[in-house]
């Protein structure tokens, strides 16, 4: 399981408006190049404690882990799924992408 080098997480970027095609085509490269399909893949998200189901209805039935911030308001949401392509991978990201306030690392 890998994460492409040298790219920053997709919602660090503007590539994260979801309208930044060239950057997602490249994202998906450096997956296809880093990567055996298929793989386990890790996913981390940073969301608000109001987009926690949002964001849990992306991963359907599939087991995530959960911190709370010191504070509570913000959420650390982690999933380990096995993903049959680097398009799968970029799929969730770009459902994830539609949570209000979610921060993909």
């Amino acid at each position: 399981m890998k994460v492409p080098k040298m790219m920053s997480s997709p919602s660090r970027s503007a590539a994260f408006s979801r309208n930044n095609r060239e950057w997602w085509d490249r994202f998906q490269q450096l997956l296809d190049e880093q990567n055996d399909w298929p793989t386990e893949y890790l996913f981390k998200f940073i969301v608000p404690k109001a987009g926690f189901e949002d964001l849990k209805a992306v991963f359907g039935d599939h087991p995530i882990k959960v911190r709370a911030s010191t504070r509570g308001n913000y959420l650390s949401v982690t999933a380990k799924m096995m993903m049959d392509s680097s398009r799968a991978v970029v799929r969730m990201y770009a459902a994830a992408g539609r949570v209000e306030g979610v921060v993909s690392l």
